[in-house]
């Protein structure tokens, strides 16, 4: 089993500024002839003595970050979330964004231990594609270096059956090129979700195991724009959080770049829509037009925009009617019966990618069930059935 390291237990705890006497009260330790409270943990941010994991669960709450954090070889360096390309929501809740967070935290660590296994094994390879691009590049600069990167065409997006195999298909050509996509909406509870008025999903950039993270509480035709508005970022060479709506220069860029490379102005000319056309009219043809494409209604109704097919009041009504829409068809889909299979969902949300790198690791005797359970997120009882060992 790793070890914990003592001086992220003591930067934990600073980091909280939480004084040691009161961190030692709230975490239950008791005065005694061994010594004070606030010695005994001490003690252990000291490395004289090991905590339990009873007690590095509690740390783990009381401070906000994630358990695997304790593991790391070097305290992260905090508040570290890259850019913050968001534009939050009046009234956004704070807890949420604290949850972002803390996801952030997570994800990253998770990452640092990938990349260690990737390094102990001789499997580092540097991907010349992050950072290979600036927004001095144009669009279809942008667009063309990705379609070749990851070998796909437009055509082979519209032979996929619907929206969640046009993702998987996407996810798997961009986990080919070395890229761990994994789905994301919460701490690990329903009760701890996160809206994606305030998250949609990140991206971690790095030229040995680049991370994106989507926020799978979104719609799954919303998914593929994603990934790629995410993949952008990857070729900008840019760490950073991304949410619904944003005004920043460099999210706009990514968001054309995504939409012509998933519905290029080629086949957006062709939609029959104007500036002259009733909402209703405009939704029902849009509605059609996603459908045979496997794209979100908004996404076509901004390349709309972009054509000047439709004018911007017109694109302001149709993205929150359809968001409008989305809400309704969940709330509907959540009162349905059955429970999805937890393993199944959790290999869902890791991706084929990380599954298989933690697989070979385990048989490799590479890796024990523990730390495994660290990268996936999971209890370590259940690594097995997960990754499929």
């Amino acid at each position: 089993m790793p070890r914990v390291n003592p001086q992220i237990l003591e930067w934990a705890r600073e980091s909280a500024e939480i004084p040691p006497d009161l961190a030692a009260r709230k975490l239950a330790f008791k005065d005694s002839k061994n010594g004070t409270a606030s010695e005994k943990l001490l003690s252990l941010e000291s490395g004289e003595k090991e905590p339990t994991q009873p007690q590095l669960v509690k740390m783990a709450a009381l401070y906000k970050r994630p358990l695997i954090t304790f593991y790391l070889e070097q305290p992260p360096v905090v508040s570290d979330k890259g850019g913050d390309f968001r534009r939050l929501p009046e009234g956004y809740s704070r807890e949420e964004n604290a949850r972002v967070d803390a996801l952030l935290r997570d994800v990253k660590a998770r990452q640092e231990m990938v990349k260690g296994l990737l390094e102990d094994e001789d499997e580092a390879v540097s991907l010349d594609f992050v950072g290979s691009m600036s927004m001095r590049d144009s669009v279809d600069t942008l667009v063309v270096s990705i379609r070749e990167k990851l070998g796909v065409s437009v055509g082979n997006l519209r032979e996929c059956r619907n929206p969640d195999d046009a993702f998987k298909y996407l996810r798997s050509k961009a986990e080919g090129l070395g890229i761990f996509v994994l789905l994301i909406g919460d701490l690990g509870s329903f009760h701890s979700a996160i809206s994606t008025e305030v998250f949609r999903g990140f991206a971690l950039a790095d030229n040995m195991a680049p991370f994106i993270v989507i926020n799978d509480k979104d719609s799954k035709a919303a998914w593929s724009f994603t990934l790629m508005h995410e993949l952008v970022h990857l070729w900008l060479g840019e760490t950073g959080v991304s949410n619904v709506s944003s005004e920043a220069s460099v999210e706009r860029f990514c968001n054309d770049v995504a939409g012509e490379f998933l519905l290029p102005r080629s086949e957006i000319m062709h939609v029959p829509v104007s500036q002259d056309m009733q909402i209703a009219q405009l939704i029902s043809v849009i509605t059609d037009f996603s459908t045979q494409t496997n794209l979100s209604k908004t996404l076509v109704a901004y390349n709309l925009l972009k054509a000047r097919k439709i004018n911007r009041g017109q694109y302001n009504a149709l993205s929150s009617t359809f968001r409008r829409f989305w809400r309704e068809d969940r709330r509907a889909s959540s009162g349905e019966s059955g429970t999805p299979d937890y393993f199944v969902v959790r290999r869902h949300r890791m991706g084929p990618a990380l599954i298989s790198l933690v697989r070979r690791m385990i048989q490799d005797g590479a890796v024990t069930p523990t730390k495994a359970a660290t990268i996936l997120g999971v209890n370590p009882h259940a690594v097995g059935k997960v990754v499929g060992v």
